[in-house]
């Protein structure tokens, strides 16, 4: 438009002049070398501007015979960059879609017609991946890291071979050679940082977290969590042979993230086993407002020797007050309960966990409240056979792995900070033997009746924390040999187990006639509540008549 518009604007200003000269008629006279020569006004107006129309075309002419050959040479090589991008695009697109053949096809046209080309030679290294030619891919990344606007891309390039290669020392080499160049760069921080955690460089780790919330590649608040994970993640570390700086260490990592329950657990137990027991009771009341655990209500508990049971019962309450309501707190004051024969306070904070499914550990309580506070042996019994079937207890679980103890890293993936305390989402429930024996819940109670009762094995009490352990639940049949079935070798409990249910048989019913047995059994409402359970007469007695107990206590 502009154009135009200049051409429109030149013509009338000529035809302005011609005009005026038109109205305004003259002679011009030329003097020279002797010569005279006149001629109208109009007349020379006109070859003056025919003389400068001839000057520009001569000039052109001469500046086309200078400066062909470079044009004809910048158009084809315009022509020949046109079809080094085609072919590019092409092959882009075939690299993206998988096709081996033409992606390589494609590269190799466009190398010959696009000289130092970035994107040819990423091309040339994406086809090379896909035809699993290694040496072609990284010969590729490293003419591309000799170049200052590619260096990047080759560095990223090379990284991801020494990844597949499992060369970690290189791979490492070119994150870090690539942080340095550019400190922003998210792949980088978190492949240097990844690389750190495996190896359990904490000093090192807790600079790189620094560096990225400098650099804002992580928020403030992610830094402050990650830096209390590390610092936690050194105490422990150093637990045994430096118990002063494993305290400072989980003071600070307290004081940065109050939700993480191991630097409490640390905390508490230094300060417990130094006799500062005020400070261990603050650390750990602390993190219990914001996360209840089962550690911190055993190192509670215990945080000053020599206590009695009811003086660890009072200050379980104490605890139990900083959640209320909590089913931590409700399990943790029933065991305190429990160990000070309080059993009346036991059976009220375990009886609003039994209105939904109750845990394995809410399960192994009931059973030793029944065998303690009333001696029911079939009660019992019961209760330990439901917790085979019972919903398993939070543990630490991180990336479907479920351990016993918490990590600072995941051992699948390598993640900084993914164990969480939560119920396992893998397991269901525990495993059963598809040809074990099982009767209905009523059967132990109905066992009193003519009907045998037949014999379970002892079963130990699980770790709410730990992986699920296998149990196998077989049936014992006393009126067959041992020789008909092969079955598992036994245990010394299973052994002990066996003669007494032998000696409890009496002759036994027709099988056509199993109703006499079956009428006692009026616990029909509760079978939703209480699933099936296996055929056993239960747990072999400890020598002072009470239900065997195992502790869990897992405090780092």
């Amino acid at each position: 438009m502009a154009r135009v518009l200049f051409f429109l604007i030149v013509t009338l200003l000529l035809a302005a002049g011609f005009v005026w000269v038109a109205e305004h008629p003259g002679h011009v006279v030329f003097n020279w070398l002797g010569y005279r020569i006149e001629v109208s006004l109009m007349l020379a107006a006109i070859a003056t501007v025919v003389l400068i129309v001839l000057i520009l075309f001569v000039w052109g002419i001469i500046r086309w015979v200078l400066h062909g050959p470079e044009a004809i040479g910048s158009f084809f090589k315009g022509r020949r960059e046109a079809r080094g991008f085609r072919a590019l695009s092409a092959g882009m697109i075939a690299a993206n879609a998988g096709d081996v053949a033409a992606a390589r096809r494609h590269s190799k046209q466009a190398d010959k017609l696009l000289e130092r080309e970035p994107l040819a030679l990423l091309l040339k290294a994406q086809a090379a991946q896909l035809a699993g030619d290694r040496q072609g891919a990284h010969e590729a990344f490293e003419a591309m890291v000799d170049d200052p606007a590619t260096e990047p891309i080759g560095l990223r390039g090379l990284y991801v071979e020494a990844e597949r290669a499992e060369d970690e020392d290189a791979a490492r080499h070119y994150a870090a050679r690539a942080l340095a160049r550019s400190p922003a760069l998210p792949w980088a921080a978190n492949a240097l940082l990844a690389y750190e955690t495996r190896h359990g460089h904490w000093d090192e780790t807790l600079r790189i977290v620094e560096r990225n919330a400098d650099n804002r590649l992580i928020d403030r608040a992610k830094a402050r969590r990650l830096k209390a994970v590390l610092l936690t993640a050194q105490a422990q570390e150093c637990f045994d042979r430096e118990p002063e700086r494993s305290l400072s260490l989980a003071l600070e990592a307290q004081k940065l993230a109050p939700e993480l329950v191991p630097a409490a657990l640390i905390a508490g137990q230094h300060l417990a086993s130094t006799g500062q027991t005020a400070k261990a009771v603050k650390v750990i009341e602390k993190t219990w407002k914001l996360s209840p655990h089962p550690d911190l209500a055993e190192v509670y508990a215990h945080a000053r020797s020599g206590d009695s049971v009811r003086d660890r019962l009072k200050r379980v309450k104490a605890l139990a007050q900083k959640a209320p309501g909590n089913e931590e707190s409700r399990i943790a004051l029933a065991r305190a309960a429990l160990e000070a024969q309080d059993y009346k306070l036991a059976r009220a904070e375990l009886e609003p966990l039994l209105h939904q499914m109750p845990t394995q550990r809410v399960c192994l309580l009931m059973a030793e409240l029944e065998d303690h506070q009333d001696g029911d042996r079939g009660k019992a019994r019961e209760w330990l056979a439901r917790a085979v079937r019972a919903p398993r207890d939070p543990a630490w679980t991180a990336d479907g792995h479920v351990s016993a103890e918490w990590a600072p890293v995941s051992p699948i993936t390598g993640e900084l900070d993914a164990f969480e305390w939560k119920v396992p989402v893998q397991v269901l429930s525990m495993p059963i033997d598809p040809e074990a024996d099982v009767l209905p819940a009523g059967g132990l109670i109905a066992a009193s009746e003519p009907e045998p009762m037949k014999e379970i094995r002892p079963l130990a009490t699980p770790e709410p924390a730990t992986a699920m352990p296998g149990r196998e639940i077989i049936a014992s049949k006393p009126a067959k040999p041992a020789a008909a079935t092969p079955e598992p070798e036994k245990k010394e409990g299973e052994t002990k187990a066996a003669p007494e249910a032998t000696i409890a048989e009496t002759p036994a019913p027709t099988p056509a006639d199993p109703k006499p047995a079956a009428e006692p059994i009026e616990l029909k409402e509760a079978e939703p509540f209480k699933p099936p359970i296996p055929d056993d007469p239960g747990v072999e007695p400890e020598e002072d008549g009470s239900l065997p107990r195992k502790r869990k206590l897992r405090l780092h």
